[in-house]
């Protein structure tokens, strides 16, 4: 009863706390109903051979044992060129039913014969599709299959940041409002309440406010779905008939339950915080704050930096390329963002101190300075929304324009080629006055110390001189020159993979090689892939044409004939700037969505942090009002201390962002690949410009009154 007699008479400082919740919740639901949609998706009706009741697919997987610890298990990849249902399959077809194909393409048939019957006779010669399944024969399957995962990774991102940033903004909030009731449970303390009865009425405050808040969250999520799944389609990230799926409840549930419980994570530290309050307290009148880190705080805070510095260091050390993933660097930076809040409080005070206040007008800088300084849970606490948008923006996507850009630079630099033509089967063509190397897709497969089969892109070199006058490739071990046919090139991600060494591999079309390899690759971002002759490319086809002109050779007569290969003819410098590596769709608009959310949890958080911290302060407005101030300076001084807070939550935000980038460029020049940090000045301009302009404007509207 406690709990809700103060939530009635305290409604407004829990209102930024509701808010929070309700919208994380909503975010939470929206986000479960479309990865309900996305993991249970309905069946789709075949349409290729749609009157067909079983389709025949050629071989299109290589499948090998790896040992799964005592056991072994077969697994299966997609190969890159496919077998077509050949000829005297074709015939025994014929034998149990009709058979119908479409056009020139034999990558599969329908047959009208008895399921049972066809698998028999094609064993493990195909693979047999019947009802549903029959859908993956159209040429639409592979798209939606890959959409569908860019959607799971979307929404998943999305839904994890938004609890973390739910439960940092919550728990912040709480972590004031319990500061400025000392004097209260001082006095609950005097009357003599026990710590744990002081606890529970915090916790019971914080349950109540979860319950209400999660129950409208489901509400607003469970409405909000619908725009979040025409949005996905209509931005091209999930495949046309992406739709919810009627009679899903699981999101709800599951969001509901996660409310609640980051409204209790939320005000836990609080909790424990209010408990220790002693009944002196309710004898003070001083603002100062006093005893704002204690050793647990300490402690707490030391251990998630060094966890957070730590995770990087070793990442760093064992697996350079994992700091180069997004759910890498879109989840190790919530570790410093918490370590750096909870030490937040002993960072304010020197952090205000560095900074050259006293040069203002006025003696502006002297109170700013000090009321800073002196109530560091305040500064803090309006610091943190500051703080999360700005690392979370400049991580991610610091983070992922690095990474673009130095696998943009990577392309550039492996190719010495001045015209490039693409085409889907490009024709050979000879053209006086250049030298042309001819490459195709291809895939090749191992399986990596027994436990596991794993795919390695490749191209498939038809002139390997001309390939070599052609390229520039990270070549750190051999001579790609020595590229034949019983040869492979590999990059530095390959294990066990020397000079000399034979590995023994299945091709594209799954056919089992053994092949000596003659030069290795920098590892680089990823990109640079292996390299075979044609002759271990059965059914791939050149897709590309790399081109050099000699001296004294017509670039517009090398064009011309160019163009006979049927295919696109573009400068190098076009080619890389139309099909160079860039962000995807999912991913710009993920980051779009995750910084979104930041955005407005931090406008909630600063808003309602701001006019609490105003509303405790009608007796030191005053005062400076007796002193002879007016009410513009002490309006201009309110504004200063919040522009101050939110700069230094700026400034830590910073930090947190600059130790992953740095991180991150670590991790590109241990691979080898181009280093080139990008700073996304813009988005963390906007973000601190939105902070400022919500801080400023809460902190003046709550003195208005009062000045």
């Amino acid at each position: 009863m406690l709990s809700l007699r103060s939530l009635r008479a305290r409604w407004p400082s829990f209102l930024g706390c509701f808010v929070a919740v309700a919208l994380g919740v909503a975010v939470m639901t929206a986000m479960g109903l479309g990865l309900a949609a996305a993991t249970d998706a309905p069946p789709r009706p075949p349409t290729r051979f749609a009157a067909s009741p079983v389709v025949v697919l050629g071989r299109d997987t290589v499948t090998m044992e790896v040992r799964r610890g005592p056991d072994t298990a077969r697994v299966s990849k997609p190969l890159a060129h496919p077998h077509p249902v050949d000829g005297e399959l074709l015939a025994e077809l014929r034998t149990l039913g009709r058979v119908r194909t479409d056009g020139a393409a034999r990558d599969a048939v329908g047959v009208d014969a008895p399921a049972p019957a066809v698998r028999r006779l094609v064993g493990d010669r195909g693979r047999v599709l019947t009802g549903d399944d029959r859908h993956l024969a159209d040429p639409s399957a592979a798209r939606d299959a890959e959409a569908l995962v860019g959607v799971d990774a979307l929404l998943g991102t999305a839904a994890g940041v938004t609890a973390f940033v739910a439960v940092f903004v919550t728990a912040s909030t709480f972590a004031f409002v319990v500061a400025l009731r000392r004097r209260e449970f001082g006095l609950l303390r005097l009357a003599g309440a026990l710590p744990g009865q002081v606890r529970r009425t915090v916790l019971g405050e914080a349950f109540a406010v979860g319950l209400v808040a999660s129950a409208l969250g489901c509400a607003l999520g469970g409405a909000a779905a619908p725009a979040l799944v025409r949005e996905l389609v209509d931005g091209k990230v999930a495949p046309p008939w992406f739709a919810l799926r009627p009679g899903t409840h699981w999101p709800y549930e599951v969001a509901f339950s996660v409310g609640v419980l980051v409204a209790l994570a939320g005000a836990w530290a609080a909790a424990r915080r209010a408990g220790r309050t002693g009944p002196l307290e309710a004898l003070r009148e001083a603002s100062v704050d006093t005893g704002v880190m204690p050793a647990s705080r300490r402690v707490a805070g030391a251990v998630l930096l060094m966890a957070g510095l730590g995770l990087t260091a070793w990442t760093l050390y064992a697996d350079p390329a994992a700091l180069l993933k997004r759910k890498t660097y879109a989840t190790q930076p919530m570790v410093l963002v918490t370590a750096v809040a909870v030490l937040a409080p002993a960072l304010v005070g020197p952090l205000v101190r560095l900074l050259p206040l006293r040069r203002l007008p006025r003696a502006y800088g002297v109170l700013v300075r000090a009321n800073a300084a002196g109530s560091v849970r305040r500064t803090a606490a309006v610091a943190a929304p500051a703080l999360v948008t700005v690392a979370l923006a400049g991580s991610l996507l610091g983070s992922a324009a690095t990474v673009t850009g130095a696998r943009a630079t990577e392309a550039r630099e492996r190719t010495a080629a001045q015209l490039v033509v693409t085409g889907e089967r490009l024709r050979p063509v000879r053209v006086p006055g250049a030298t042309v190397s001819g490459t195709a897709s291809t895939a090749v497969f191992t399986r990596e110390d027994g436990t596991a089969l794993v795919r390695s892109e490749a191209r498939a070199v038809d002139d390997v001189a001309a390939f070599a006058a052609v390229t520039r490739l990270p070549v750190v071990a051999g001579d790609v020159r020595d590229l034949d046919d019983r040869s492979i090139v590999v990059d530095g991600e390959w294990r066990h993979g020397a000079v000399d060494s034979w590995v023994d591999v299945r091709l594209g079309d799954g056919r089992p090689a053994r092949l000596r390899i003659v030069a290795v690759l920098a590892r680089g971002t990823g990109d640079n892939g292996a390299y075979v002759t044609a002759a271990n490319a059965p059914g791939a086809h050149v897709d590309r044409l790399d081109v050099r002109l000699r001296p004294g050779a017509d670039p517009g007569a090398v064009t011309s004939a160019l163009r006979a290969s049927g295919g696109t003819v573009r400068t190098a410098a076009e080619w890389l700037a139309a099909t160079g590596p860039r962000s995807g769709a999912q991913t710009r608009l993920g980051f779009l969505v995750v910084l979104g959310i930041a955005l407005v949890y931090a406008g909630i958080a600063l808003a309602g942090t701001c006019l609490m911290a105003t509303s405790a302060r009608d007796a030191e407005l005053r005062s400076l009002r007796l002193a002879g101030a007016t009410r513009g300076q002490v309006l201009g001084m309110v504004a200063g201390e919040a522009a101050l807070a939110v700069g230094v939550g700026a400034a830590l935000g910073a930090a947190v962002a600059a130790v992953n980038l740095a991180g991150l460029a670590g991790a590109l020049g241990r691979l080898s690949a181009p280093v080139t940090v990008a700073v996304p000045w813009g988005p963390l301009t906007g973000c601190v410009a939105v902070c400022l302009a919500i801080g400023v404007a809460a902190s003046v509207a709550g003195a208005w009154r009062r000045a």
